[in-house]
């Protein structure tokens, strides 16, 4: 059963550190984001009222951008200019600004941060993984990085799953309650065909927080013959 047959939900978390409440579109983006097809998030076109507001959104990534090519060596202007790319979607641009930014201030954590968010987003998992785990040798308790580097193994092709349950059970050890932790785990678990475990992480996730979105399309992909089965060949 390929991905078209069945949705699971999937929550990348870690992306706060870098864009924090301004960037609370791609937040919501990414928390909504479905192991669909190959796997990336979707995004709602925008509404007809924001395209006034995308148009700014443009002019002041242009500037940003202008600025930090002007003044290579202004950390502050490459991180502006990075965080200006990524809401405008322009993904090259704005890898090119954190790497700067990382070679500037090679000690500040927030573009490390920031340099496997990006590529997690375009779907660039073995990148992803090196900033992530990069990350996580300075920050070892972080929760969020640790999901989103389990993440990348359940999504890279092909998939790792015993490894993303090992950054899940690490991240559920720091803490067992991680909402976003454990929706991941089912996914790992019930594609691997522990659909025991599955259910029983499930059953705590439900009771931790009923109104959680993503349990009926979990309690479906768990119910449904064959969803635990990686396909062979191509894609998870």
């Amino acid at each position: 059963m390929n991905r078209e047959n069945i949705l699971f939900s999937l929550i990348g978390v870690g992306f706060g550190l870098f864009f924090g409440f301004g960037f609370a579109s791609w937040a919501n983006m990414r928390a909504a984001a479905t192991l669909v097809g190959d796997g990336r998030a979707t995004q709602s076109a925008l509404p007809s009222n924001g395209v006034a507001d995308q148009q700014r959104l443009e002019s002041a990534a242009q500037a940003a951008v202008k600025a930090a090519r002007e003044n290579s060596s202004d950390y502050e202007a490459q991180m502006q200019a990075a965080r200006a790319s990524f809401q405008t979607e322009r993904f090259d641009d704005a890898l090119e600004f954190l790497l700067r930014a990382n070679t500037l201030k090679p000690d500040e954590i927030e573009p490390v941060v920031a340099l496997g968010n990006v590529n997690y987003d375009t779907g660039n998992y073995l990148a992803a993984e090196k900033w992530y785990t990069a990350v996580l040798a300075r920050t070892p308790n972080d929760i969020n990085v640790r999901t989103d580097l389990g993440l990348t193994f359940l999504l890279r092709t092909p998939p790792d799953n015993e490894r993303a349950l090992t950054e899940f059970r690490h991240s559920l050890a720091l803490d067992p309650s991680h909402e976003p932790t454990l929706q991941n785990m089912i996914v790992a678990l019930t594609r691997k065909g522990d659909k025991a475990e599955a259910r029983a992480t499930l059953a705590k996730l439900e009771s931790l927080n009923p109104k959680n979105p993503a349990l009926s399309q979990l309690r479906t992909g768990l119910d449904t013959d064959g969803a635990a089965k990686t396909p062979s060949g191509g894609k998870s």
